[in-house]
């Protein structure tokens, strides 16, 4: 029981992290850490078709944050200011040689390389809405190579807590000190009756 309770602990610390303090850099050797994890996740049809593009360099770094599009629900707020921008990021990338058609595979992968970083004390924001052009382009991905997300690591500098959805509202939303507050539906609407 007792793993049981810890497993729960990381995956509520597990939160989408926007702010990050840029003075402290990821090394490569570390995302090259996280990557060697998927290895060891599931696969639709044991395919394995997902590559990732390791970005840890400030230079690099540079081109791919304004390809990102940051926190939908916080309408007046344009991402991380410098500062507090990303210090590495991992390009998912669908092999196209091998498919064009993904199972569940990014998500499955995306959520053990979030566990894996909180691990090693490094938040993540995991984006779908990006400028494909600007990060294959930018990053010289193959052709063959579709990115599908884009995983923004870095160690935090913002809290993000965990509340009960109130008046049905799911939006996150950031209050007067900065504090991140994201709704979570009860236990009893999980579960079908």
């Amino acid at each position: 029981m007792m793993e049981f309770e810890k497993f729960r602990e990381l995956l509520r610390a597990d939160r989408s992290i926007r702010r990050f303090d840029e003075n402290k850099r990821i090394d490569e050797s570390v995302l090259k850490k996280l990557v060697e994890l998927m290895r060891y996740c599931s696969s639709g049809r044991n395919l394995q078709p997902l590559r990732y593009r390791i970005v840890s360099s400030a230079d690099e770094c540079e081109k791919v944050f304004p390809a990102l599009k940051w926190a939908g629900y916080l309408t007046d707020w344009d991402g991380p200011k410098e500062g507090e921008r990303p210090t590495g990021y991992l390009v998912q990338c669908l092999d196209t040689d091998l498919t064009r058609n993904l199972l569940c595979d990014d998500g499955i992968q995306l959520q053990a390389l979030t566990l894996g970083a909180q691990t090693l004390g490094i938040g993540g924001c995991i984006i779908k809405s990006f400028n494909v052009d600007i990060i294959q382009k930018g990053l010289h991905i193959p052709e063959n190579m579709k990115p599908l997300y884009v995983l923004a690591l870095g160690y935090p500098v913002e809290k993000v807590v965990i509340e009960d959805i109130a008046n049905g509202d799911i939006k996150y939303w950031r209050d007067p000190e900065s504090v991140h507050h994201v709704p979570k539906r009860e236990l009893s609407e999980l579960i079908i009756s």
